[in-house]
């Protein structure tokens, strides 16, 4: 018991799990260790991804995790609708569990609460410290003031339908509903000819929620579509960090040489808050290492989080342009603009890699939103510059 781990992994969420999976996949010989305090690991989520967004290689070995793949896509808004050719699948955090959990065995500890964690040590609840050449924090985005934060707040319900949905692709977005002070969409995956997830969405200045609101709206959505639903089967809520600006060297050193993943280390699209891509790639990357200590391990994720906060600045600007510019119920017209452009150009930009044509694109003819609105959005490239956004506080 006094031999120290390889790796502990603290929080088993998408980033920490993938990376638990793939490295005993890589190095069966390792002796590591996934810390969970719930009874199963995954939460209660759904996460997707669009086929661009991962190489062959990587779709290949995440494909037993992946719940349902569709072959096409739609996209509705008040002036515009439009199906989009491009493979999309989701990963249901139950499945996610069924198939990591077992792989894990003796490697996967559940209902464990954590009392405190360093870089080569974590302390239980119950007194026990944990001995480990490197710990990696995988428990969610922390509060910084590096950070000037939008928020993706939603809730979805898998639901049980009276009769057939007779939908034939998800619908990414459909925001032909009421704004309601935001931006504002529902997502809707079909799982089964009657089953449906109905997520409604809201792109707003803070993470407050107000559950019961959008349980209504989730109701009135299904009655307008001619659904009666018969049954609930699961619901999830959450809210997705939307980055619009950041001090990344000072929000690294923050974390005093301490590992993360996940939202933790700042690795997920910012402005779709995707990031299942993301804790892909970190995953490989980590898996690939011969050894492990605390400090490289730490260089190697912050490495790693640069190259993707340097790829984002453009989205980053985007952001603020859609939070800092024009009237909140409006927002929908930046979405309904980027959704008028060429399918290739929508690809690279889920992927995080637009190119400078696509940049060009994106921001030719006239804008959805104020101009000097959207010039002065542009420019606030720091924090304190955006006093409004609760990711200024701690």
């Amino acid at each position: 018991m006094d031999k120290p781990y390889d790796l502990i992994l603290v929080g088993g969420g998408l980033a920490n799990g993938l990376i638990a999976w793939r490295l005993l996949a890589r190095q069966p010989g390792l002796r590591i260790l996934l810390l969970e305090q719930a009874n199963d690991i995954g939460g209660n989520h759904t996460w997707s991804f669009h086929d661009g967004d991962l190489d062959p290689g990587q779709r290949q070995w995440i494909a037993p995790l992946v719940s349902a793949r569709w072959p096409r896509y739609e996209v509705v808004f008040p002036l515009y609708a439009r199906t989009i050719d491009g493979g999309y699948a989701s990963i249901a955090s139950q499945d996610f569990a069924r198939v990591i959990a077992p792989a894990l065995g003796e490697s996967l500890r559940l209902d464990t609460r954590i009392d405190s964690l360093d870089p080569t040590s974590v302390r239980l609840a119950g007194g026990q410290t944990l001995p480990a050449r490197a710990v990696i924090d995988g428990r969610g985005m922390r509060a910084s003031s590096r950070l000037a934060l939008g928020y993706q707040t939603f809730l979805g319900q898998e639901v049980r339908l009276a009769w057939p949905h007779g939908l034939k692709a998800p619908i990414l977005m459909d925001a032909s509903v009421e704004q309601q002070g935001g931006y504002r969409f529902v997502y809707v995956l079909p799982f089964g000819p009657d089953r449906v997830l109905i997520e409604d969405t809201h792109y707003v200045d803070t993470r407050r929620t107000e559950p019961e609101r959008l349980r209504a709206n989730i109701a009135a959505y299904a009655r307008q579509r001619e659904w009666e639903i018969t049954e609930v089967l699961r619901e999830e809520q959450g809210s997705l960090p939307i980055v619009l600006a950041g001090d990344f060297d000072r929000f690294w050193d923050d974390l005093q040489g301490q590992p993360c993943s996940g939202l933790r280390a700042g690795l997920f699209h910012s402005t779709t808050g995707y990031s299942l891509p993301h804790a892909v790639r970190l995953a490989e990357r980590i898996a690939a290492l011969p050894d492990f200590d605390a400090p490289r391990l730490f260089a190697v994720i912050r490495d790693e989080a640069r190259r993707e906060w340097q790829r984002q600045r453009f989205f980053r600007m985007l952001n603020r342009m859609l939070f800092l510019a024009g009237s909140p119920d409006h927002r929908w017209r930046v979405m309904q603009r980027f959704y008028r452009l060429p399918a290739p150009l929508i690809a690279r930009f889920y992927a995080g890699r637009p190119s400078l044509g696509d940049k060009a694109r994106l921001l030719s003819g006239k804008p959805p939103v104020p101009l000097l609105q959207a010039l002065s959005a542009a420019c606030k490239i720091h924090p304190r510059h955006i006093a409004t956004h609760i990711g200024n506080q701690e």
